[in-house]
């Protein structure tokens, strides 16, 4: 290392710079010259996002980074920690931004108030969600559908993203993030996910890519026995506390072009103790 020990500084970062997060802090246990040039400005503002003022605009309007002044500290504490985005037009539509520590990607996740609710029985905006405060949740409100045990019900979510907000040549997955409260009785709890990239499937210019599958809401439910579950993914524990599970992947090329995030959920023979509460749909690399 002696050799490359020699280079000036800002070349080694301008080296460092095309690796990735992981190489970059490797390195710099190497040597001190390699130490100070991989905690450079200039290595680690590679590895933030570069969208037009995102220091400015996003992460110095959260009080938690404050008192970060080096972009290597902004990286990481962008992995640690989410900031919450509001909706210009609606301070309630609300959304997270992390990175992924090991990658360095972007991972959103898009809160209830941002998605779309239609009740599929009745055509129209679902008016049977409550919107209410929970603390263990990232967002002021989670959508909780209340009248799940009174009647069977049908209900579609959906929620969109631009892949220009994600990071290019990347692999993301989606996945609902929900809680499922005393569940007993429930004997259909199986729902339709579907994940789409393109705004039309009929447009050769505009190919779309597009997934879908059914999946076990959740598997311990008290319903007696019920073989339509048997070999259906399932919803696994975060570490958060809510439940999350995947509802298709699609790889971002980084061209312009809109991702469409389907549920599609039926619930019949419910029981009034049941409920279910919808924090947001999230999208973080595979």
């Amino acid at each position: 290392m002696g050799a490359f020990d020699e280079l000036p500084e800002e070349c080694i970062a301008a080296i460092l710079s095309r690796t990735t997060p992981v190489d970059a802090v490797r390195l710099s246990l190497v040597s001190k010259t390699l130490r100070s040039a991989a905690d450079s400005d200039a290595v680690w503002n590679h590895f933030i996002p570069s969208y037009p003022d995102f220091i400015e605009t996003i992460v110095s309007k959260s009080p938690t980074f404050a008192n970060i002044r080096t972009k290597k500290a902004v990286y990481l504490a962008l992995c640690d920690r989410y900031i919450i985005i509001s909706d210009y037009e609606d301070d309630n539509a609300r959304k997270s931004f992390q990175l992924d520590k090991k990658s360095g990607k972007d991972c959103y996740t898009f809160s209830a108030r941002f998605l779309d609710f239609t009740d599929s029985m009745l055509g129209f905006s679902c008016s049977r969600n409550i919107w209410t405060l929970t603390p263990d949740s990232r967002f002021t409100e989670v959508a909780a559908r209340a009248d799940v045990g009174w009647t069977d019900f049908l209900i579609n979510i959906c929620g969109r993203i631009n892949t220009i907000d994600l990071s290019p040549n990347t692999q993301y997955a989606a996945y609902l993030v929900f809680k499922v409260i005393d569940v007993i009785g429930c004997s259909r709890p199986h729902v339709e996910f579907s994940v789409g990239v393109g705004n039309d499937h009929d447009d050769v210019t505009n190919p779309c890519y597009h997934t879908s599958k059914i999946v076990c809401l959740y598997r311990n439910y008290q319903g007696g026995a019920n073989n339509t579950v048997v070999g259906l993914q399932s919803s696994i524990v975060r570490s958060d506390g809510w439940f999350e599970i995947e509802m298709g992947e699609f790889f971002n090329l980084g061209l312009e072009n809109e991702v469409k995030m389907n549920v599609f959920m039926e619930m019949k023979d419910g029981n009034q103790n049941t409920r279910l509460l919808f924090e947001g749909i999230e999208v973080r690399p595979k």
